[in-house]
């Protein structure tokens, strides 16, 4: 029988680990949160494809530009997916990379995400993800 909250949990722990991954600067880690063929879009525009390329990149980061960075992540423990089908679901989180030392640290570095997450052989796996920063959205608009 299908388990919708464990689906939920699971998805969440998917998260804890890829914040982990980035916090620990170790970008094979951070790259097994995603399938094989994974789309992985940078808040500047970067297109990364597949699991490979994305770990590997993620680790130049971690050892160059975002040494010593922390993830800081806006996904609720609870996060709230939503279901396209029990294998497949979509979610925004929000998170921000602060940079070890903050006098180098460029104000209003927070992200939003969308990210798409499927379920493979019973494990959750995001396939896509698209970063960009938060805007304000321009006055007299909703």
């Amino acid at each position: 029988m299908y388990n919708q909250q464990q689906d939920i949990h699971a998805i969440g722990e998917l998260f804890t680990v890829l914040s982990e991954a980035w916090n620990n600067g170790d970008g094979a880690a951070y790259g097994e949160c995603f399938t094989e063929d994974a789309d992985y879009v940078t808040f500047n525009g970067q297109h990364l494809k597949g699991r490979q390329q994305i770990a590997d990149v993620h680790q130049w980061l971690f050892d160059g530009p975002l040494k010593g960075s922390k993830l800081t992540s806006g996904l609720p423990s609870q996060p709230h997916p939503r279901f396209i089908d029990p294998q497949v679901a979509v979610l925004h989180g929000i998170g921000e990379a602060n940079l070890a030392d903050p006098s180098q640290d460029a104000t209003g570095r927070a992200s939003i995400n969308t990210n798409v997450v499927v379920k493979q052989d019973g494990v959750w796996k995001i396939t896509a993800f698209h970063n960009c920063r938060i805007q304000e959205m321009p006055q007299g608009r909703k």
